[in-house]
């Protein structure tokens, strides 16, 4: 099946879980930036959660389907097609998705998933090395994608139960887990509010805020990074690390964002608020598992619905 790009909507790429265990080697794991976003539009579509699907910023894109297909978008809300649950496009038919009313980065799933050239095992784009995807860039007007597609049989009158999802906010507070630098530096980062600054991007949300003020003015050597590292330039001013995260940083770490909260960081737009507040790794681990039990559920019930 092929799906035309009308319109391509914005920095709209082709993503799936990322590439992982490449980072010895440098190489980020870039992937979804909402993880459960992107996870749960394939289970709704009937895919397998790690399949590759479309990715777009604050505006969504317009498509043309050539053949049946059921799809699903989820994490940012935009016109066109009601979130987290699937729909049925017929063949000829285009999807139009328009700009986003809530939230940062949105999600299209469709039964079979896009027929992508894997790199170093993932689909998925990493723009700055221009691997993955469609040839390592962003979508453009005019490109055919290919999907394997297909139907089944929808219950028009069922929805996703909204308790499933991460707390989706305009002003969150992050669970983190302390730093290795985090005794370095006083309390405002843990008391205070930042706003995240139209300079965020795949590779981090950059934050405005109170100056962090680091007691120790000795340089640090590397270390390793990922997605959800809070780093403090010495401009005092937080960054959170994201999905096309650096291996390496030689900024200080005052924490980590932990997992599960992470596709909520991944959704907060250029002025947004968020707070943050300290947890433990066990505390981490228990939300995780939490997590994967109620996407398992998920998928378990889904894959009865369409047995039915």
């Amino acid at each position: 099946m092929e799906i035309k790009i009308i319109r391509a909507g914005q920095f709209t790429t082709l993503q799936d879980l990322g590439r992982r265990g490449f980072r010895a080697a440098g190489v980020p794991w870039s992937g979804a930036m909402d993880e459960f976003a992107l996870r749960t539009a394939n289970l709704l579509v009937g895919n397998a959660p790690d399949a590759v699907a479309l990715e777009f910023a604050y505006t969504g894109p317009e498509l043309e389907f050539s053949a049946d297909a059921i799809v699903a978008t989820t994490g940012a809300e935009c016109k066109g097609l009601a979130p987290w649950r699937p729909r049925l496009v017929r063949a000829g038919e285009t999807l139009k998705l328009g700009p986003c009313r809530k939230g940062c980065y949105g999600y299209l799933a469709v039964s079979g998933g896009f027929d992508v050239r894997r790199v170093l095992g993932s689909g998925s784009t990493y723009v700055r090395a221009a691997i993955g995807g469609n040839g390592g860039r962003a979508l453009r007007d005019g490109d055919v994608l290919q999907a394997a597609g297909g139907a089944f049989a929808l219950d028009e009158h069922w929805s996703l139960d909204v308790r499933i999802l991460p707390d989706y906010s305009a002003a969150p507070t992050l669970r983190v887990i302390r730093g290795r630098q985090a005794a370095e530096f006083g309390t405002a980062f843990w008391r205070e509010e930042f706003t995240v600054l139209a300079q965020s991007d795949r590779m981090g949300l950059r934050l405005g805020g109170p100056k962090i003020e680091r007691s120790d003015a000795e340089d640090l050597l590397s270390s390793a990074v990922g997605p959800g590292t809070i780093q403090v330039p010495p401009d005092g001013q937080p960054i959170v690390l994201m999905a096309d995260a650096q291996t390496l940083g030689g900024y200080p770490q005052i924490g980590h964002v932990i997992r599960v909260d992470l596709p909520v960081a991944a959704q907060l737009r250029p002025g947004d608020k968020v707070r943050f507040a300290e947890t433990t790794v066990d505390e981490a681990h228990r939300l995780w598992l939490a997590r994967e039990r109620a996407l398992g559920l998920l998928r378990e019930g889904l894959a009865l619905k369409r047995h039915q």
